[in-house]
């Protein structure tokens, strides 16, 4: 009986342990320690991989003013609207466009059909997708891609356009639509994860001279400039 006191206390304080702590194990008299497995921890979720955040939160809010009306009336003599008429889309915070055209018949021997498009395309990072940057960059060589082709477009010259955000490229190009021959510049330019897309095109109606391939080019890509700056100044703190 002298030996059963002691063990008893010993087994009632092991009673007391919270759960938790059962996997420890208690000893009885005789030294012999009972062993209980420890329970089965659950595996840790894994981490949702990271991806860098994007440098643009947002489009410039008025996709219209994008482009100066100087530039416009340079471009786009006697515009229908010189206002622009704004395109419509899904959410204006991902994509916008804005669309200028007209017709200067102040010559009626020399009719000059202009048209504007500027096109903003904006790519948020995804953990699963990519970086906004990443997934720009693939998204502007898809619009490449598909302005060499664009609207029946033949004799599709492509090349890399200087000074225009972090990498742009020029695709020139000739259509024609109901017996009129259109000269084509389309400028796919990246700022950070926007890419911003530029049509400008021209022809000469009823027998008129079409304009030059190089003066339709520095037109897209003067447009294009302004375009990609106000990424920037829209998303100034």
């Amino acid at each position: 009986m002298h030996r059963t006191a002691p063990r008893l206390a010993r087994l009632l304080a092991c009673a007391a342990v919270p759960v938790m702590l059962v996997a420890t194990g208690c000893s009885d008299d005789d030294g012999d320690k009972k062993k209980s497995s420890p329970s089965a921890s659950a595996p840790a979720p894994s981490a949702s991989p990271s991806v860098k955040a994007a440098t643009f939160a947002k489009l410039p809010p008025e996709v219209c003013k994008t482009i100066d009306e100087k530039t416009i009336d340079k471009l786009v003599p006697k515009a229908k609207k010189k206002e622009g008429e704004a395109l419509p889309t899904s959410d204006a915070n991902d994509s916008a466009s804005c669309f200028w055209n007209g017709l200067n018949d102040e010559d009626v021997k020399d009719l000059q059909f202009r048209s504007l498009t500027v096109s903003y395309k904006r790519l948020a990072s995804d953990p699963t997708l990519g970086s906004g940057e990443k997934r720009a960059e693939k998204f502007a060589e898809q619009q490449v891609t598909k302005a060499t082709t664009a609207d029946g477009a033949k004799d599709a010259k492509t090349e890399k356009a200087e000074g225009i955000g972090e990498g742009a490229n020029l695709v020139a190009t000739d259509t024609k639509k109901d017996d009129d021959d259109y000269r084509n510049a389309t400028v796919v330019a990246r700022t950070g994860n926007v890419v911003v897309t530029v049509k400008y095109s021209g022809a000469g109606f009823q027998g008129a001279k079409n304009p030059a391939a190089d003066e339709i080019a520095k037109g897209a890509q003067d447009a294009a400039k302004e375009a990609v700056a106000a990424v920037a100044a829209a998303n100034k703190s």
